[in-house]
């Protein structure tokens, strides 16, 4: 016996949803292979392409739950922009949440709207937002400074001379303890070369390589060079400054500059703090300001842990 035919308003969904994830994949094939304007990392590329995503699944057929199926429509379409986003995958794990509900928003905006009444005149107010949010870092723009510190300390139980020490010499990198860094996979510190505390005297970090989730794909190194710039050693503590001179482990996200240690002896131990400075490259500034900020002063934390346990004889 055969199946009765499908529906035409349930093919004609099918297809726009078909249309819908060609569209948005050619748009982030595009922006992935041209990185045209550096649109992939503006808020046009995190709050504008969601937006587009949910006027498109509106003005198909009419589903039961708009929200919904702007929801599911989103899961899709990131699912097939992780291969093309290769590294960039980090950034589209942080950016999800923002995604959702930008989608989950217009979504319902729109269907306040052709409701009608009271409550689509005050929707009405969102659309000029979410179109200045949209345009965040286009032509430069952005709502918040750009420039960042990551800050981090820890009491050491040693001597001001052992934390010269340690710091002199290439240090050993445990894991990430802390959740956020263990679950979006940043590069993770895997060794270092060079020592010395002197002027001039130079270090590089090799990190974890680099993996794409596209077919064929290889992975390949990443590393920090750094260079110090400034150096002040006495008796009772110091102060080193490490300029960084190259970058590939991390420059996809922000912009390092320095990297700045400071130790002093003081009552029941030696105080190690390690400060990172950086610039924002994403947008918008509102979203991902707070989080670089946060991943950076996780990021100072665990050096200061790091060098602590060297300075103390292991892993506390």
């Amino acid at each position: 016996m055969s199946e009765p035919p499908e529906p035409p308003a349930r093919n004609r969904a099918r297809w726009w949803l078909a249309a819908i994830l060609l569209v948005v994949f050619a748009l982030l094939l595009a922006l992935r292979i041209t990185h045209a304007g550096r649109l992939d990392q503006t808020a046009l590329f995190y709050v504008g392409v969601p937006a587009v995503i949910a006027l498109l699944v509106l003005s198909g057929p009419r589903p039961r739950s708009a929200v919904g199926t702007a929801t599911a429509t989103t899961t899709v379409c990131l699912a097939l922009a992780g291969p093309l986003l290769g590294e960039g995958i980090v950034c589209l794990l942080i950016a999800a949440p923002l995604i959702y509900g930008v989608v989950s928003l217009v979504t319902w905006v729109c269907v306040v709207i052709a409701r009608g009444g009271r409550g689509s005149r005050h929707a009405l107010f969102s659309v000029p937002l979410l179109f200045v949010l949209a345009l965040e870092g286009v032509g430069g723009s952005t709502l918040l400074p750009t420039a960042g510190t990551g800050e981090g300390g820890v009491l050491v139980d040693a001597e001001p001379g052992a934390i010269a020490e340690v710091l002199a010499a290439p240090p050993e990198y445990p894991g990430f303890e802390a959740l956020f860094l263990r679950a979006v996979p940043f590069p993770e510190p895997v060794r270092a070369r060079g020592e010395g505390l002197a002027v001039g005297d130079r270090r590089t970090v090799e990190f974890t390589p680099a993996r794409s989730l596209r077919p064929g794909a290889r992975t390949f190194e990443q590393h920090m060079e750094l260079e110090v710039v400034e150096s002040e050693i006495g008796p009772d503590g110091g102060r080193v400054v490490f300029d960084v001179t190259a970058d590939t482990a991390f420059a996809r996200w922000m912009d390092l500059h320095r990297a700045e240690a400071v130790w002093s002896a003081g009552d029941g131990g030696t105080r190690l703090s390690w400060t990172i400075d950086y610039d924002r490259t994403y947008e918008p500034s509102w979203y991902f300001g707070p989080l670089q900020a946060y991943a950076t002063d996780l990021a100072a934390a665990y050096l200061a842990d790091t060098f602590a346990d060297a300075a103390e004889g292991g892993p506390r």
